[in-house]
This record gives C-alpha cells, structure tokens and sequence, in this order.
C-alpha cells in the first residue's frame, strides 16, 4: 500500500508583534481579494499619491505598495521625496512628511486590468470628494491609463494637468508596480524629480 503523504501542519506565517516586514503564503495572498488597505491619510497634505487599486500582497500585508518588485518606494527616496529608504511597512512616516496614500478602487485584484471602466469612474468621483475633504496641496495619480478611463480625458500625459480636483492641483505619474514594463527606473525617477520640484515650487 502507498504510503500516504501527510499534509503540511506548517503554520501560515504571522505579522510580526513590531509590525516589520513579512511575506504573506500564498493561501493569505488567495484570501486577500476579500481584503482592504485602508487609506493614509490627514487634512492639508503637501501630496496624496492615489494609486489604481490594492494588489494581492498590499491587501494580504495590510500596506500600499507592498508587492514585491514595486518601485514606488525607491522612487519616493531617489527623488529626494523622503530621506532614508522606506519600505510599505513604513508607510506611516509619510504622515510626517506631509504626504499620504488612496486609492482610486478600493477592491483588490491580482492585477490592475481586472478593474471595470464602471469601478473607475466611480473611483474618479470618490476621488475627487477625498481631495475636496483633505484638500492636499497636489494629487498625484499613478496610472497613465486607469486616469484616462476612470476621468474620461483619453489624451491626458504625464506632468501637470489643467483641471484641479477640487482645489487641489493634479499630477498625473505613471504606475510604479512591477508589473507595469513601460517605464524602466531611471526614467521614473525622473520623472517623480520633476513632480517634486514642482511640489517644492509651489511652497
């Protein structure tokens, strides 16, 4: 008779009492699609960056921007956003910073193309009533694409854009996850420079 294999009695790990880094197992990163992260935020931000949505690994660990492989934090540091290089699990100290982080969709998903054009539109509303109840110095939208369809402004660029949300200026940025293979590092730092020479003119 064959031998029968026992079943792992490994434990799933656990977040540390410190609240540092961990790697969620892939049956945390399943059950994540019925997860939240919830916004960072405060009243008078110099930025809120507003990402497309909560991936997987930012959903299972509780943090924006956690996936591995996602630039947004080494960015924010080589453009001289923030001091030290922080990782999602720091994401607090932005406050302090005068920066904070939403999303344009609250739903999770593996991938961003899983969105509707509906739950995009209705991000950009929702959006748009965070900025007018914040009313941060400049939203930064990160995703080309997701701004287009979720506003309706098809020929939108990066940089600057003409109309504010609420009265805040608006910025549009490309989507810094791993996933996203248009933009290579350098040209993105560059592009987050630019931005933050325009959030320190407008000081």
């Amino acid at each position: 008779m064959a031998a029968v294999k026992k079943k792992s009695s490994k434990p799933a790990p656990r977040p540390p009492a410190d609240g540092g880094p961990w790697r969620p197992s892939k049956i945390q990163l399943a059950a994540a699609r019925k997860k939240r992260v919830p916004d960072l935020v405060r009243p008078g931000l110099r930025v809120l960056f507003c990402g497309i949505n909560p991936g997987l690994h930012s959903a299972a660990v509780g943090h924006h921007f956690a996936g591995p492989g996602n630039l947004f934090w080494p960015t924010l540091f080589a453009a001289g956003f923030t001091d030290r290089l922080l990782t999602a699990f720091d994401a607090s100290s932005l406050l302090d910073l005068g920066y904070g982080i939403t999303n344009l969709v609250p739903r999770t998903t593996a991938a961003a193309d899983e969105l509707t054009h509906d739950e995009l539109h209705v991000g950009a509303t929702s959006l748009t009533r965070k900025a007018r109840k914040l009313a941060p110095r400049f939203v930064a939208v990160l995703g080309l694409q997701a701004y287009r369809v979720a506003f309706e402004r098809r020929k939108a660029v990066v940089g600057l854009q003409l109309e504010p949300i609420g009265t805040s200026r608006l910025w549009l940025l490309p989507n810094p996850s791993g996933l996203n293979a248009f933009h290579q590092p350098t040209i993105l730092n560059e592009m987050f420079l630019e931005f933050r020479r325009a959030v320190e003119r407008d000081a």
